[in-house]
């Protein structure tokens, strides 16, 4: 339940500031061409309101509503997700959205997109500035890489040293790695002090890779070296230190071993494992794993060298840029497995969310989740799906192109569309993640 809670703090403080300073643009460039701003709120206020205040001489009510569904911006003269066609039906406003010219309502749609693109940059560069840069160079990683069976399939085995993916040198572990060698052809691994190749096929995919384990990752020895509070390891009264053994009557010899052991026992629906340890001796425990099968430990790593790139402020900057750009071009590439069967299983909500913030609190792992998330809302909202940004987006660059404006009729009914899809899009997301906390 800990863990729990130090997640969804961590994700509602994440959202909280992405759709403030999302929200916060579309304001901002509102108020620079004197467009009025009716509402500014956190959340959806849908029928009332956890708080509200309106500014003495303030046209607009700032406030936090019930709904923690995102927020929104409500500017005069625009149909938007409040679905206000009254006020489109009354004679038109100097200070109302649509009175002002095309490349202003452009530049008003795409503020919140660009405030989070910003927001992004920003905390990658702090993040350059306060923690820099470090990493494990693979090739150095003398106890070698450790496989899944999907991996193992295409002929990786255990203990390889990864060199190169194509004729591309290969230094740093990352998502990078792993959609260099998706898209690749050849991997050249040094194995048993020789090098060989491993062939990758064309119709190989990121989404090949599996996900309940990963496909490579470090080999480390199966030895604990910390615990989670009130997990199902600490109340079996597994030790820091601990070498595992034996899980479930099934031998033990490295970390990955562990977790596919465990993937076994979740395949098969077993919830209570008798895990064996060495410590002065042998010692046999039994443990009891929720629908989830973790069990709350970490690993003990190689004294591997670390290579640590540090940054003054002012070189933080073009590092944290080139860094956010890397991870944006890296979700785009992405894009291409949502239209698959398993890209739409991914899909999810609060929940898959959350699980991606760390299980005990850890600043810089959260503003990395929060600033790569921020670029994901960016990309989500400049979409062409009307009711996004994106939508509203595409409609302006039709009349700057033709002169054109569309009618009311015609924005009023795209705005309808866009809301079923996206009402279709948080249905789908919210039984993915009900079917994953079931199962």
């Amino acid at each position: 339940m800990e863990v729990f809670f130090i997640r969804a703090l961590q994700l509602i403080m994440a959202l909280s500031l992405l759709v403030l300073v999302h929200e916060f643009g579309h304001f901002i460039f509102s108020r620079i061409f004197k467009v009025r701003v009716e509402k500014f709120y956190l959340f959806f206020d849908w029928g009332f309101s956890l708080f509200k205040w309106k500014p003495k001489n303030s046209e607009t009510e700032y406030g936090i509503g019930w709904i923690p569904l995102g927020g929104y911006c409500k500017i005069s003269g625009m149909i938007d997700e409040s679905m206000d066609t009254e006020q489109m039906k009354q004679p038109m406003q100097p200070w109302e959205f649509r009175a002002k010219p095309a490349w202003q309502r452009l530049l008003i749609m795409i503020g919140g997109v660009m405030f989070n693109f910003i927001l992004a940059m920003f905390i990658y560069a702090m993040i350059m500035f306060t923690w820099g840069e470090s990493y494990t160079d693979i090739r150095k990683a003398t106890y070698g890489m450790e496989f899944n069976e999907n991996a193992k399939s295409l002929g990786f085995m255990d203990g390889d040293i990864i060199l190169k993916v194509d004729d591309r040198d290969v230094e740093r572990y990352s998502v990078d790695l792993l959609r260099a060698i998706a898209d690749g052809k050849t991997v050249t691994v040094m194995r048993g002090g020789q090098e060989a190749i491993v062939n990758i096929p064309e119709d190989f995919g990121l989404l090949d890779m599996g996900k309940e384990v990963p496909f490579m990752q470090f080999r480390l020895p199966a030895v604990i070296d910390s615990i989670l509070p009130a997990s199902p390891a600490a109340t079996a009264g597994l030790h820091k230190g601990d070498s595992v053994v034996n899980i479930g009557g099934e031998k033990i010899g490295s970390w990955n071993g562990l977790m596919l052991a465990m993937h076994k026992m979740q395949e098969s629906g077993i919830n209570s494992v008798d895990i064996t340890v060495m410590r002065d001796s042998l010692v046999t425990l039994t443990a009891q794993v929720d629908s989830t099968y973790k069990l709350g430990i970490t690993p003990r790593t190689p004294n591997y060298p670390v290579e640590k790139i540090t940054y003054n402020f002012f070189e933080a900057f073009p590092a944290g840029i080139a860094y956010g750009w890397n991870v944006l071009k890296g979700y785009v590439s992405d894009f291409k497995y949502l239209f698959s069967k398993e890209g739409a299983q991914s899909v999810g909500m609060f929940g898959t969310i959350g699980s991606l913030f760390p299980a005990m609190w850890n600043w810089h792992q959260f503003w990395l989740m929060t600033a790569m998330l921020s670029l994901i809302l960016a990309v989500m909202n400049i979409l062409p799906i009307p009711a996004l940004d994106g939508g509203h987006v595409v409609f302006l660059l039709i009349e700057v192109i033709t002169g054109r404006k569309p009618s009311d009729k015609v924005l009023e009914y795209a705005q309808m569309v866009g809301m079923f899809i996206l009402l279709g899009l948080f249905i789908l997301a919210t039984y993915n993640d009900a079917m994953r906390f079931i199962f």
